[in-house]
């Protein structure tokens, strides 16, 4: 065999090994892109009377568009925060109420499409509802967005209450007259659950559980929320109503950019 045959099969040899090597990469990141741990369930196998209005899908937020990685209208959560959901409900259903989830795991993917709509200061398309009173150069720096989030580690969402039996939400049409998340009730967007005193994702210090300018039946809603699901584990966030993470968290310290999505949660990938 000649020098030159001997480095070209030796070349050729290489390749074949580079290709090895990339195709096993490409199959890892396939695997990692899909597959969420073991322990991660869809909400509704473990109670399928939780309602589900997964806002972060639909247009209807306060970037105004389907946030990157919601490929399915679904709730997914750990299965120690699902499991601790339902007992939860388990105590409302008794007293005529259900839970609502407006998200729960939210991929990575879907926190840095948050941050790019923050530093575009042109897009202010839903400021009308969601933070009329807040300048968006401050949204970042006031804590309202930020690189990473609790959402990310699996055992977080954000929820509210809806007096049963529970009546249909009108769905948002694009383009619509925006009204503040703060407004009253009868005046702000028609949301089938109690009146919490503000909407979901309300970027105003009015938001915060425990504001005292909130009072009478909106406080006492809040409290039966937040009262209810501390009893089975859950602390609340206190700039948001609507935000509760189950503890101990599984996964304290890992964050997940698989898609909202059941094939994520099929063990077959």
């Amino acid at each position: 065999m000649t020098r030159l045959s001997r480095a070209l099969r030796a070349l050729i040899t290489a390749l074949a090994a580079l290709s090895a090597v990339a195709a096993a990469t490409a199959t890892a990141q396939a695997k990692t892109e899909h597959e969420a741990p073991k322990d991660f369930v869809a909400l509704r196998t473990v109670d399928p009377t939780i309602i589900q209005e997964m806002r972060y899908f639909t247009p209807h937020n306060f970037v105004g568009e389907r946030i990157d990685g919601y490929r399915q209208p679904i709730c997914i959560l750990t299965r120690p925060a699902a499991e601790a959901l339902h007992k939860a409900q388990a105590r409302l259903l008794r007293q005529g109420y259900s839970l609502k989830v407006y998200d729960c795991y939210r991929p990575q993917r879907a926190v840095n499409h948050f941050v790019r709509w923050a530093e575009d200061l042109d897009d202010q398309a839903m400021k009308g509802e969601f933070y009329p009173n807040v300048d968006k150069t401050r949204l970042s720096e006031d804590g309202y967005i930020a690189e990473k989030s609790g959402h990310s580690r699996g055992s977080t969402m954000d929820l509210t209450l809806v007096k049963l039996p529970a009546r249909p939400t009108r769905p948002y049409h694009p383009g619509q007259p925006l009204v503040p998340c703060f407004a009253p009730k009868d005046r702000r967007f028609p949301d089938n659950s109690v009146d919490m005193g503000t909407g979901f994702d309300c970027f105003d210090p009015l938001a915060h559980t425990l504001d005292p300018r909130v009072q009478g039946e909106q406080r006492a809603n809040r409290l039966l929320l937040k009262n209810t699901l501390e009893r089975v584990g859950f602390v609340n966030l206190a700039e948001e109503w609507w935000h509760f993470t189950y503890r101990p968290e599984p996964y304290p310290d890992t964050y997940f950019d698989f898609p909202v999505s059941s094939k994520s949660l099929d063990r077959r990938f």
